[in-house]
Parts: structure tokens; sequence; C-alpha cells
């Protein structure tokens, strides 16, 4: 089985929302990391020399490879990323090897059947 990762920058008050979605698009779990910060072509504002800017998460999707590209865009859509400035990007990094799935190696055989 072949996997691939998906690394999800998005605003935390997105975070809940786009693991749920990934989850009903066929991710299997999450990690989130919290409290990253980033910058787009923008600077962030500042008021007396405070950043404005809301806090972003990490979210990190270990998946199917064939079910990568449909999860990613649903993330995508309910992120907003596309259609909000600033609100977040998503990639997919190819993962040459991973251990520690092997209890959901079954369920994603299903999915990936399903798909197919």
């Amino acid at each position: 089985m072949h996997f691939k990762l998906l690394l999800t920058f998005v605003e935390d008050s997105k975070t809940d929302e786009v693991v749920e979605a990934a989850r009903e698009a066929g991710a299997t779990g999450s990690t989130v990391i919290n409290n990253a910060r980033g910058e787009g072509i923008q600077k962030s504002q500042t008021f007396l020399g405070l950043t404005l800017e809301t806090q972003r998460d990490i979210v990190m999707f270990l998946v199917e490879e064939h079910l990568s590209r449909h999860i990613l865009e649903t993330i995508s859509k309910v992120g907003e990323f596309d259609t909000s400035p600033g609100s977040g990007i998503a990639i997919q990094l190819d993962v040459e090897d991973a251990v520690g799935v092997a209890h959901q190696a079954t369920e994603l055989a299903e999915k990936v059947e399903q798909e197919l």
C-alpha cells in the first residue's frame, strides 16, 4: 500500500471542520500541531506594534494514495483556501515508507476498492 502525506496549514478556527471533512472524505486519522505562524504575499498588519494575525494549525494526514486527491480537494473547499486569501494551504508529499499503520490496512483497502 502506498501513502501520501497531506500537510495542511489552516486557521485555528477551521481546524475541527477540516479534520472532520477529511475524515468523511476517507482520512483515517490526523495529527494537529497548534499555534503555527506564517506569512503570505502581504505582510501581516500591525496595531501599536502588535501583529494582527490569526493563529494557524498544522494538520497532517497520512492517507492512501488513491484517496489523497479527493481528500486534498475536500480540505481546500472546507478551509476556503482558494476563495479566501490567507485562509491556508494544503500540500501533498509522497511517502516512501510508513510503519505503524498496519492496523488501518484492512479499512483502507476497503475504502480504496470502493473508490476504484
